[in-house]
């Protein structure tokens, strides 16, 4: 095996020779790999801090001093010397969408969430001369307040200009809301006479007919028609997410709404060995109204069908309302501010699934042995989703699947206690908690004062709420690096300095709070607190090096961390350039 680097030196210069490793101490059997000369942050309440730590096969068998690790060392122990860099457990990503994400780099065409009408236009030119076979080029993504800051006469004209016969469609930065050209409308079958879906709208021009802006399940009309991945790409997907991930320093992710076809490349990949992260599925349920109870026995089949070594697929995913961006379609307990569309007064419109039919699900998915992430981007959707929760818990008598609630941007006061009453778990997106154009697109649907009140992650934690964190990858952000979600909970502010000031600084945490969260309190989310998020011995060797020791660097350089090594189940499975 080659050398790992530290420190832009080969380690085989810091490696000991093997006339000088004492040998392992009586009794205590060789280890695999000893790494020691570190400074190794355990998450470990008991040994909080060590200098060294000692794996065999897969797990940890020793975290402690230099002087006693050597008792650990055989003739053929491979022994790094970590030159003093810190060592950690692996991130995880509590929620994103990583084959989402993947197929979006691989293969689709993309702009910056920054890019204006010709920036935009110019990059679809480019895609189409580069793909002049192409049925169908998708891709994104625009940011939430793009039509309202430009004003395009006809957003699909726009993109006709450039398209020619090929079918166009670009995802905003939420994810939410779709821009269609001319060409992707006319297959859908889109006209001035097609009415608005249920929890959709199809934006129309003075004429009446369609712009070629889909808000929220009005996307289906369009996304229906668009020539599917195939099995080989979903696989190739879920080998370049697990490198992907492992580059950053990520070993466990949970995808926080993925569809059959996404579990299925996961599943092949880890079949072929070539899964380097633990993966939780939260089957995706479907979006908008629904007053039925879900197919419960298909989402066993999809469970049953699709769980292996590497991949949980005990979770769930239910969507309450969608997102408090000009959209307007997150469930609100006070109204957004009026616009010509809305009106005066207008809170987001009913939820998606009702308290009755919401609760129903729970109680039968909790029997069932699911953890379900529920869609809360609103304080009314989040109230709807904790009275179901508690009414679950009344229905069952326990407190053992701990639900989540996916973003819970904004709750009302009265329900920050409530989490921790009924053991629910506030999933965070941090990377987007500062200046940015998705913040400045929900300011100006609620207003300033309201708006950057967003995410009480201080008062979270202050009244003990369980919480996660993730990337939201590829929504509203441009990659899945943890680093920039850590420095943004400690600082409120932008981590690529894009835009200035902080939003709501008071609600900061410290950076060992914002670590612990992306390791522990990530196991947990994955039911694997038992085997990772922490470094002691029995654990999964899941850990890595990180170039500087984050906590001794300034606050503001965090989301620049590089990744040295990581590990995976004692594997070295990404090796950084010095």
């Amino acid at each position: 095996m080659k050398s790992p680097k530290v420190g832009g030196a080969l380690l085989c210069a810091a490696f000991f020779s093997l006339a000088c490793q004492p040998p392992a101490g009586e009794g205590t059997p060789a280890a695999d790999l000893v790494l020691r000369g570190g400074v190794v942050h355990t998450i470990n309440a008991e040994q909080p801090r060590a200098e060294a730590l000692a794996v065999s096969g897969t797990e940890i068998v020793f975290v402690g001093s230099n002087a006693d690790v050597a008792a650990h060392v055989g003739p053929d122990t491979e022994v790094v010397d970590l030159g003093g860099r810190l060592v950690m457990p692996g991130i995880v990503d509590a929620h994103l969408h990583p084959i989402g994400g993947a197929l979006k780099n691989l293969y689709q065409c993309n702009f910056p969430f920054s890019a204006d009408p010709d920036e935009v236009q110019a990059t679809v030119a480019r895609c189409v001369a580069e793909q002049p076979d192409a049925a169908w080029i998708v891709g994104g993504q625009w940011d939430s307040g793009f039509f309202d800051r430009f004003d395009l006469e006809s957003p699909r004209g726009w993109i006709d200009e450039v398209s020619g016969d090929v079918a166009i469609y670009l995802v905003d930065d939420s994810g939410h809301n779709g821009w269609a050209n001319t060409k992707a409308l006319e297959i859908a079958g889109i006209t001035a006479d097609t009415p608005d879906p249920e929890n959709g709208k199809i934006d129309r021009q003075s004429d009446g007919s369609p712009s070629g802006v889909l808000i929220e399940t009005a996307q289906g009309l369009v996304r229906d028609y668009i020539t599917p991945y195939t099995d080989e790409q979903h696989l190739e997907a879920a080998r370049y997410f697990s490198n992907y991930a492992n580059a950053f320093g990520i070993t466990a992710a949970k995808a926080a709404a993925i569809r059959e076809p996404h579990i299925a490349g996961f599943y092949a990949a880890d079949q072929r060995g070539d899964l380097n992260v633990h993966i939780a599925t939260s089957i995706r349920t479907p979006y908008g109204h629904r007053t039925e109870p879900l197919d419960y026995d298909d989402i066993d089949r999809i469970r049953d069908q699709y769980a292996s070594e590497h991949i949980d697929t005990d979770y769930v995913k239910i969507f309450l309302d969608g997102v408090p961006t000009p959209a307007r379609t997150a469930a609100m307990l006070s109204p957004y501010l009026p616009d010509d569309v809305h009106g005066e007064g207008f809170d987001g419109g009913p939820v998606h699934v009702g308290l009755e039919t919401l609760t129903a699900d729970l109680i039968e998915l909790d029997r069932r042995g699911y953890t379900v992430k529920i869609h809360t981007a609103g304080d009314r959707s989040v109230r709807v989703a904790l009275d179901a929760i508690e009414a679950t818990r009344e229905a069952l008598g326990n407190r053992d699947k701990r639900h989540e609630l996916a973003h819970a941007g904004y709750i009302d006061t009265i329900d920050l206690p409530r989490f921790a009453e009924l053991n629910a778990v506030a999933d965070l997106c941090p990377v987007i908690w500062h200046p940015s154009p998705i913040m400045d697109a929900v300011i100006s649907a609620v207003g300033e004062e309201r708006g950057e009140r967003y995410w009480p992650v201080r008062d979270l934690i202050d009244a003990d709420a369980p919480l996660l964190a993730g990337s939201d990858w590829p929504s509203a952000v441009p990659d899945a690096n943890p680093w920039t979600g850590i420095e943004a909970f400690v600082t409120r502010r932008h981590p690529r300095d894009l835009a200035d000031g902080a939003l709501w600084p008071e609600q900061a945490i410290m950076l060992e709070e914002a670590v612990e969260i992306y390791t522990l309190q990530g196991a947990r989310a994955m039911r694997m607190e038992d085997r990772i998020g922490s470094l002691a011995p029995g654990k999964l060797a899941d850990f890595i090096v990180l170039e500087k020791n984050i906590f001794e660097i300034p606050v503001d350089e965090v989301a620049d961390t590089k990744i040295r090594q990581t590990y995976f189940e004692g594997k070295l499975v990404y090796e950084g350039t010095p």
